[in-house]
């Protein structure tokens, strides 16, 4: 089982990856329409938003948490 390198999500399943691409490490939450991964900026926005819904901190206390949880993902290392 792979994990996306963007989020950590556990991916099991064909419908877990971006547009079915297994190839790809990173998962469809972490991806573009076309495909393509989401940038730093992006991730960290739509994680902030989902932090947001799921534990209903405040904008701050989630990006902080968003922050937080990406520093220690293979994708953003170099960010």
């Amino acid at each position: 089982m792979k994990k996306c390198i963007a989020c950590g999500m556990p991916m099991e399943k064909t419908s877990d990856f971006p547009n079915g691409d297994e190839t790809k490490n990173y998962c469809k939450h972490c991806a573009k329409p076309d495909g393509s991964m989401q940038s730093y900026e992006e991730k960290l926005e739509s994680l902030t938003n989902f932090v947001i819904r799921t534990q209903g901190l405040s904008q701050d206390a989630a990006n902080s948490a968003a922050k937080s949880m990406m520093e220690k993902l293979p994708a953003w290392q170099s960010c």
